[in-house]
């Protein structure tokens, strides 16, 4: 029972420790220095009281006798009157130093409060976050260093509660993307096995498209990972991006004759050399590449574009592919990088990939020390840009 007493007064006592500290050392000053004055002033009052009456006793005198009988230094004794009046100062010094030293008191409990009670709502709201209540929020009063204190916290909560999200439904998504194939898989074999399937050629075969596309899948998340995190092996050489694109469009030309799309590019002469992992830029390229061809209606068309860029002071080298499909939503295209962010909700194999080729461009060029931006109209189609940084050559 002690415990459970003694509990909350201790969490009352830490809560109020700072208040108490601000309070008490604001009201000890305020006290010193009303103190001090009360007593100098009390001093003086009574000495200069004393030199007051010695003065006009002079001056009484000079004016009775014509002469004064009075000596230097000479003190006289205070009559009732005079010890009256001195009383009555003082009480009143003493009460207006405790009106002084109430307010102040009153004026340091503000003050203290102000700067506690928006700490004690940013521990209450951290101590949720601890419990997993995500998404908390504090109040901003005051554009102090409380205030911005607690702009930063709004702002991390916020980013924990999206990431916290994001990476459920990054869980979410790989497990649904993992089921598909292995379902299918699952179901051929255990139908093989019960003798309703005949394993021949074509059932085999639907199967090894299966498990291909299952360890294209795993091999795409291993390499996202490893490019998030800086860890993925480049092997940068002076490369002509213009062999890369084009090695690319004649690869997928035969995907664009099937839909009749016009697959063309123009490529800038004499572009500079840049440093680039090859076969990474051609994933690079193969990615959005494929998107375009894949959303772009029959009878579309897909432009690739090379061209010099300046930006920031630093030379780019740019790549563009435009097609002229749907178009991406505004509200979808801050997320067309995210890990399988796709605009089509029901994850129909139809209307896409696996939903993860754009983050493996981004994080890819990013690793070549690129940017790589989107733009787009809905119902005028998209551009994706892809900048690479051209470095100077040695002189």
């Amino acid at each position: 029972m002690g415990l459970a007493i003694s509990s909350p007064v201790t969490a009352m006592i830490k809560a109020n420790s700072i208040t108490a500290r601000i309070t008490g050392l604001m009201f000890l000053s305020i006290a010193v220095t009303v103190f001090l004055l009360i007593y100098l002033a009390d001093e003086q009052m009574i000495e200069l009281f004393q030199e007051y009456l010695v003065v006009q006793h002079m001056e009484m005198s000079q004016g009775m006798i014509g002469q004064s009988d009075s000596q230097p230094g000479m003190t006289l004794v205070m009559g009732p009157l005079e010890k009256t009046f001195l009383a009555s100062v003082h009480k009143s010094l003493i009460w207006v130093g405790i009106g002084i030293m109430a307010a102040g008191l009153a004026a340091s409990y503000a003050l203290a409060r102000s700067i506690t009670v928006p700490l004690r709502k940013l521990s209450r709201a951290a101590e949720q976050l601890e419990q997993g209540n995500l998404g908390q929020t504090v109040l901003v009063e005051t554009n102090d260093e409380v205030g911005h204190l607690a702009v930063i916290f709004n702002r991390m909560s916020g980013t924990l509660d999206t990431n916290t999200r994001l990476r459920r439904q990054l869980l979410a998504n790989i497990a649904h993307e993992l089921r598909t194939p292995l379902a299918v898989i699952q179901g051929h074999l255990e139908g093989m096995i019960d003798g309703v399937i005949e394993p021949n050629k074509e059932q085999l075969s639907s199967l090894h498209e299966e498990a291909v596309r299952l360890n294209r899948l795993i091999k795409d998340l291993r390499d996202l990972s490893l490019a998030e995190v800086r860890q993925l092996t480049l092997e940068k050489q002076p490369t002509d991006i213009n062999q890369i694109v084009t090695r690319t469009a004649v690869m997928l030309r035969p995907m664009a004759d099937d839909k009749h799309i016009q697959l063309s590019y123009t490529l800038m002469e004499n572009l500079p050399e840049v440093a680039v992992d090859a076969d990474r830029m051609n994933q690079v390229f193969y990615n959005i590449l494929i998107n375009a061809i894949r959303y772009s209606p029959c009878q579309g068309r897909v432009q690739i574009t090379t061209a010099l860029a300046n930006d920031h002071d630093k030379q780019w080298l740019k790549v563009s592919i435009e097609d002229n499909g749907p178009g991406i939503a505004q509200e979808d295209l801050q997320y067309v990088f995210d890990h399988f962010y796709r605009g089509d909700k029901s994850r129909d194999r139809k209307s896409g990939g696996s939903g993860i080729g754009l983050a493996i461009v981004k994080q890819l060029v990013e690793n070549h020390g690129g940017q790589v931006t989107v733009e787009s109209i809905v119902g005028m189609g998209s551009i994706f840009n892809v900048l690479l940084p051209v470095v100077p050559a040695p002189r």
